[in-house]
């Protein structure tokens, strides 16, 4: 039993040198509790932004496998320099690159999935004693080509590794203490949950909060990994711990408001109300990795014999789906495209949910008393979602907050970059 904890540190966590030799503290503190620790690491503070600014200096249209070449060295620093920070403080320990590692994932640039890792490289340096220092975010294909994991891939690497290690946990520092019940900045009275199901910080994470991606989420879970979500700066907080719903006590229906602003609405008009023309949409989408949130297909217009098609995509896939549709155009032969910016996608979340009817009914009704519209609407068993106008959003999510009982009477501590939970 080699008691294995992974220790993953973001980018706000490692922005400069003394930072990273507080980080180092920590990883010690955390081996003199008897474990071995493996630790994931993001690139210092705004190196991602930097390089993407130095590469669209040289072109507006970089290839996907260069920008890949590049992004993946700003995490090769931050390792270097922590294992330095390490060994100064008296800790053996070893830097080691995705390749070095073997983080196998496909074949596909800037948002691919890990397949496989392999362990006999890190074993062999915990079995020496070492702390193993691991670049996070970057993986390589069997053929060797660089990969990078996409938004939220430091997470991602993360708890991969600790599933893959069979690690007793997965411990996510930034600078926050915690995951909340909404985003802090929009409601101070927010409150900070001591432990939080996977399924319910998946629908959190996949509604726009940003502690966790929700890939990162969803590997926790196929794993069984209990991954917590604490500050670096504030050590003997335990923070959130995130676990199997079945562990839980479940006192109320919503845990918590997610608010994403990100995503923009498609709406594809008078498409024709024929077998088979939604899968070619869609399959064309998905063709280009274009991933799709909510969608509604409107009531047909039997004079027309059309529909409308509506769905949801983050911001930063506009222009590949808008080069997919003008190719459909002629296939499909829908009349014109109409694009929504201005929309927020607000989530209800809680495995409370299940089983208690009027939940939607209250969240509905309190938008209405506010004289908020809904554009669209999507459910799962556990989370209800909806679109209304980012002008309103704010304003939602503090009625929501209310109107469910997640105000806490402490003021939530906010500090550095807050995620949006």
């Amino acid at each position: 039993m080699r008691n294995i904890v992974v220790q993953k540190f973001g980018g706000t966590s490692v922005a400069d040198t003394d930072k990273i030799k507080n980080v180092a503290k920590a990883v010690i503190r955390e081996k003199s509790l008897g474990n071995n620790v493996v630790v994931v690491v993001s690139a210092m503070g705004h190196t991602t932004d930097v390089l993407v600014k130095l590469a669209n200096e040289i072109t507006s249209n970089p290839s996907g496998r260069e920008m890949d070449m590049l992004l993946s060295t700003g995490e090769g620093v931050t390792i270097a320099l922590l294992a330095m920070a390490l060994q100064a403080q008296g800790c053996n320990a070893v830097s080691m690159n995705a390749m070095q590692v073997g983080i196998i994932t496909e074949n596909v640039h800037s948002k691919a999935r890990i397949l496989d890792i392999k362990t006999d490289k890190i074993y062999q340096h915990l079995d020496n004693g070492e702390v193993v220092v691991i670049a996070g975010f970057q993986g390589v294909t069997n053929d060797f080509e660089i990969t990078t994991l996409g938004r939220g891939g430091s997470d991602t690497s993360a708890v991969a590794l600790a599933g893959a290690l069979n690690a007793k946990r997965c411990d996510i520092y930034t600078d926050v203490n915690g995951v909340y019940t909404t985003d802090p900045r929009i409601v101070p009275h927010a409150t900070r949950l001591k432990e939080i199901s996977y399924e319910e910080m998946m629908e959190l994470a996949n509604g726009g909060a940003n502690v966790l991606h929700p890939r990162a989420v969803e590997t926790a879970t196929i794993h069984k990994t209990p991954v917590r979500v604490r500050s670096t700066f504030k050590l003997e907080d335990a923070g959130t711990l995130i676990l199997g719903v079945d562990e839980m006590e479940l006192h109320r229906p919503v845990t918590g408001v997610a608010l994403d602003m990100s995503q923009l609405r498609i709406v594809v008009c008078d498409v024709p109300d024929n077998p088979g023309v939604a899968a070619a949409l869609f399959d064309s989408l998905a063709n280009e990795n274009i991933s799709i949130d909510m969608i509604i297909q409107s009531y047909a217009r039997k004079d027309l014999n059309t529909n409308d098609i509506a769905f949801t995509i983050d911001k930063a896939d506009l222009n590949s789906a808008l080069k997919v549709l003008d190719k459909l155009k002629s296939t499909i032969n829908y009349s014109n495209v109409f694009v929504d910016d201005k929309i927020a996608k607000l989530s209800a979340v809680g495995a409370g949910m299940v089983g208690r009817p009027g939940i939607a009914a209250k969240m509905f009704r309190t938008l209405a008393n506010l004289g908020i519209n809904i554009k669209m609407i999507s459910t799962s068993e556990i989370k209800i979602s909806c679109l209304v106008d980012k002008d309103n959003a704010d304003e939602a999510v503090s009625a929501l907050h209310s109107v469910f009982g997640l105000d806490s009477s402490e003021i939530a501590e906010v500090k550095g970059d807050l995620p949006n939970i």
